[in-house]
């Protein structure tokens, strides 16, 4: 079953760490957000493979926006 990773807060897009087709487990980085100047890790949450990155350096999400799909 895929997971889906969102984002929990509004913040900009510093990094992005992972890849379309990485493989990831329990706790690796995804993306890095910065928020009221802290930065804050996007973790993966179970193991599998990115199959989709929705964010791109610079970028500004809101709650609940799609930051990675993994499988």
């Amino acid at each position: 079953m895929a997971q889906t990773i969102r984002a929990e807060m509004v913040a900009s897009v510093h990094s992005v760490v992972m890849a379309k087709g990485d493989a990831v487990v329990v706790g690796d980085t995804l993306a890095i957000l910065e928020s009221m100047k802290m930065e804050i890790p996007v973790l993966a949450e179970e193991d599998g493979t990115i199959s989709e990155i929705s964010v791109a350096v610079g970028d500004v999400v809101r709650e609940g926006d799609i930051i990675a799909i993994i499988v």
